[in-house]
């Protein structure tokens, strides 16, 4: 039997969960033709025949199991599928659906229950606090990206309030699918915010060197305005040279190919620099995360006293934070086998090691438990409770692996003291990556 959903429009899904609650909890026999309006969703869905609607628990997911009682005929209207059972379970499902457990466009029931935070860059650009990283796109994450699923799970991710997404030129196809998005779901991409950078080699920076750079941004993106754009830039001691380029970025920002120009892995001194010669930058994206915590030294303090924003990744370790590798003693080559586990493991090693790592990943585990979360979920909501994030990036394989339901629940609690200790009795014992690495972003860049 197809599995029918709900209309996409919210109003008109909580009008016919609130009556269709109403009538359940009340005992009415609503079964007469004309109870309740025919939705055209539910129409398309059953395809000439019946089906059944779902109040599978989102724990669920993936399992198979029997469709409960409730029955849409061909007009998108209720009947039963025998007469007193099905008082019983219009009630039980009037009462669900009523709860929220039956969502349009086969969402979860925790995606109503739990919704997505979201806070303001520079007071009016919305950013989730999860935002879904498309590095994964470029290759070498283990797995061959396809756009169409890609799309799909693009929509999936926006329909349940994971609206902002941060990719860049040189992450492979992320641009060009923003674009297909766009032309495939073009109310989802209104919805949406795409946070993308540019990465140029360095050198001199006129006007029609920057320009053709953000032209082809907004060419691949199938847009005329660019919703934010970071800029990173290799050498520091070719400041002249960032300094123009940021200044031609800024006179974009007022000719309105650009909303907002940000940073990425910039450090606290050449960020400073940059406000100080007149560029106005809302925010830096930096690796922040329970194993690299440089940021709370120098980075987070300036951005908290110049009301800036600060974008996390890294937040995950590359999957590394996360159940799976909790009581796992020695890892093997399988168990890093893609470009970002093979960087975040080097930073695990460089933080402490392997077995400190177990010892904060225990930890973790306990935290989640009393929480009834995941490592993951904790090591998430660990990094948008820092000073100054706007965000915790979360990169994701788009059409192979959904994380968003698991997601969700980054926002269900909020460590307390008694967390925040047990995690600070772990990360105090490992080396202080200031001294290892340098400040935000000098991993990507010699130092003297």
């Amino acid at each position: 039997t197809p599995k029918c959903t709900l209309p996409n429009s919210a109003t008109e899904m909580f009008h016919r969960a609130f009556l269709l609650g109403l009538i359940g909890l009340a005992g009415v026999d609503a079964f007469a033709p004309g109870s309740l309006p025919a939705s055209p969703a539910a129409r398309s869905a059953s395809r000439g025949g019946i089906c059944h609607l779902s109040m599978q628990d989102s724990s669920d997911a993936g399992r198979a199991s029997p469709p409960s009682g409730l029955v849409l005929d061909n007009t998108g209207r209720i009947s039963p599928p025998v007469a007193n059972e099905g008082r019983r379970l219009m009630t039980l499902g009037g009462a669900a659906l009523a709860a929220g457990v039956v969502l349009p466009g086969g969402a979860s029931a925790e995606a109503l229950k739990t919704p997505v935070d979201v806070g303001k860059i520079d007071q009016d650009l919305p950013c989730t606090k999860v935002l879904t990283g498309m590095w994964q796109l470029s290759g070498g994450h283990g797995y061959k990206p396809d756009k169409k699923k890609a799309i799909e799970a693009m929509r999936e991710s926006v329909e349940k309030g994971f609206t902002t997404f941060d990719l860049a030129d040189h992450y492979g196809d992320a641009e060009p699918i923003t674009s297909l998005f766009r032309g495939k779901y073009p109310e989802l991409w209104k919805e949406s915010q795409f946070y993308t950078k540019w990465v140029p080699m360095p050198g001199p920076m006129p006007r029609e060197v920057v320009e053709r750079a953000v032209d082809r941004r907004l060419k691949r993106m199938g847009t005329d305005r660019l919703d934010m754009l970071q800029f990173h830039w290799w050498d520091y001691e070719s400041k002249d040279q960032y300094l123009e380029a940021m200044g031609h970025m800024q006179d974009m920002v007022r000719e309105g190919k650009i909303g907002k120009l940000a940073l990425t892995n910039f450090d606290t001194a050449n960020y400073k620099a940059s406000r100080d010669a007149g560029i106005n930058l809302v925010s830096n994206q930096v690796q922040f995360s329970l194993i690299d915590q440089r940021p709370l030294q120098k980075m987070a303090p300036y951005c908290v006293e110049n009301d800036l924003k600060l974008l996390a990744y890294g937040t995950v370790c590359g999957g590394f934070l996360s159940d799976s590798y909790v009581g796992k003693k020695k890892l093997t080559r399988k168990d890093v086998d893609t470009a970002s586990k093979g960087k975040y493991y080097n930073m695990i090693e460089m933080w402490g090691g392997w077995p400190l790592f177990q010892d904060l990943l225990a930890s973790l585990k306990t935290i989640g438990d009393k929480h009834g979360v995941s490592v993951t979920n904790v090591a998430t909501r660990w990094a948008i409770e820092q000073p100054a994030v706007a965000g915790a990036i979360v990169g994701s394989r788009l059409g192979l692996t959904d994380h968003t339901d698991s997601n969700l629940k980054v926002f269900t609690f909020q460590l307390d003291d008694e967390d925040k200790a047990l995690i600070a009795s772990v990360t105090a014992k490992s080396n202080d990556l200031m001294k290892v690495v340098g400040d935000c972003g000098d991993e990507y860049r010699r130092r003297g």
